[in-house]
């Protein structure tokens, strides 16, 4: 049991590792220069002797509060959920806690968001925003380091990470193909939006790799289930001669596939539908499931908080990082016999 009047000191933890103070520290704090069997040693004692650092003699003594800010303007949490969840498993050997605020997409409150948790002295922020358009910084005269989550900031001095979206592009045509598929169309959302852009980018790319065209004119409209559906309608329509169809979103994707269904078309045996970004709750729903591309958001999260803890500790990153997506396969494809 903890003696409350007698707390357990990082001293007693030092000693009980067979380590020196400094090493100790560096252990429980996660800093470099410590071997992974001595972090380890460090841990295990610090755990059973229940050792509770002292936050205020922390911060005191490293100026820094051990809270870092987020601060995202996705109303429904579908990106910034997970990248949060991401930075909080980087941050969790680390002592540092998130404060969370929402801006809800207006940048007057994202404004004082900022202002507020400056004021409580939070020692770096992320900045989350629902799509990868990349955006205005926040501010040229923030006094703790910064990072953009998912968008992007415009200048290259920033830290930034986001998703690989020319990358997705190609993986999703690189699938299909690899599933047997050659007539491929493509179904895109917001031309405006740098998502559209880049994935199509990619799908092209890797199309023209093994000398095809997309089957049937590559169309742009709003990211929904509407424009999916009324999208493939017009490919039907027009007879384009289609086995396959990638659709820049799963909304887009689930009207594809009703559209399809519509005109007795069997998913996948003669069309393969695949989205993107994974979204559960319209993926598994799905029948067929939906084969989609996650946008990885828990892996921009962790490394947009190591980058800001780098940022913290003296070592900023600047320009942006891209996240490889990863595709998930499910029922909507699967190789031809």
């Amino acid at each position: 049991m903890v003696d409350s009047i007698n707390p357990v000191r990082l001293e007693d933890v030092a000693q009980a590792a067979g380590v020196s103070l400094a090493t100790a520290s560096k252990a429980l704090h996660n800093k470099p220069r410590v071997s992974e069997q001595t972090r380890q040693r460090v841990l295990q004692a610090a755990s059973k002797l229940q050792y509770q650092p002292n936050i205020l003699a922390q911060s005191l003594a490293t100026g820094t509060t051990g809270t870092i800010g987020l601060i995202t303007s996705d109303l429904n949490g579908r990106f910034s959920t997970p990248i949060l969840m991401g930075a909080e498993n980087e941050l969790s050997t680390q002592s540092t806690s998130i404060l969370l605020a929402n801006a809800r997409g207006d940048s007057t409150l994202e404004r004082t968001h900022l202002e507020k948790l400056l004021a409580l002295k939070v020692d770096g922020i992320i900045i989350v925003n629902p799509e990868t358009n990349p955006r205005k910084p926040i501010s040229t005269s923030i006094p703790v380091p910064i990072v953009y989550a998912y968008a992007p900031s415009t200048n290259s001095n920033d830290c930034s990470v986001t998703c690989d979206n020319v990358e997705a592009g190609r993986l999703a045509i690189n699938h299909l193909i690899s599933c047997g598929r050659n007539r491929i169309a493509i179904i895109g959302g917001d031309e405006s939006f740098c998502a559209a852009q880049d994935r199509t980018k990619g799908a092209l790319e890797a199309l023209h790799e093994v000398g095809l065209e997309p089957a049937g004119q590559i169309r742009y409209g709003q990211w929904d289930e509407n424009w999916g559906r009324a999208a493939t309608r017009m490919l039907l329509s027009q007879g384009t001669d289609f086995d396959a169809v990638v659709c820049q979103n799963d909304q887009l994707a689930r009207g594809c596939i009703d559209a399809l269904k519509e005109r007795g078309i069997s998913i996948p045996t003669d069309v393969a539908v695949i989205g993107h970004d994974n979204w559960e709750v319209l993926t598994q729903s799905s029948r067929p499931t939906l084969t989609s591309i996650d946008n990885e958001c828990e892996q921009i999260g962790r490394i947009a908080a190591h980058n800001l803890m780098d940022a913290i500790n003296g070592n900023p990153h600047h320009g942006v990082d891209f996240v490889s997506c990863r595709l998930i396969q499910r029922g909507s494809t699967v190789p031809l016999d």
